[in-house]
């Protein structure tokens, strides 16, 4: 798929796919023999991952680490468990400083399943 396919796919503008290739976020995508390039099915569960995290709040940084985790096949969850808990605190911080309470109930209470999945959706 070139570029504007991924765009729709994506709901992404072809200037930020550009640029999350050029700061290593998406794997540049190989080239057609008119050199344009072709995008997989990873590419499009990749942005999909980042654009979601990038609306939650995560960081370039925090996305990058969580990418990097979920390549490592065999590393457990517990590494993205800590930077979606970090994550988690950070906005709790920031409704207190807005004076909204957090929920009585939330996320940071349950433990991770033993076999939770934690890696990119591959298509």
């Amino acid at each position: 798929m070139n570029i504007g396919e991924l765009a729709r796919a994506t709901d992404t503008k072809p200037e930020t796919i550009r640029y999350y290739e050029q700061i290593g976020l998406l794997p540049e995508p190989p080239r057609t023999a008119g050199n344009y390039r072709d995008y997989t099915a990873d590419h499009v569960s990749r942005l999909t991952f980042t654009r979601r995290a990038r609306e939650l709040g995560f960081s370039i940084e925090q996305i990058r680490t969580l990418l990097a985790l979920a390549d490592e096949k065999e590393q457990s969850c517990d590494a993205v468990d800590a930077i979606a808990r970090a994550h988690l605190g950070e906005i709790k911080r920031k409704l207190a400083d807005l004076g909204v309470p957090a929920p009585r109930a939330g996320i940071d209470h349950r433990p991770m399943p033993a076999r939770h999945h934690c890696r990119v959706p591959h298509h």
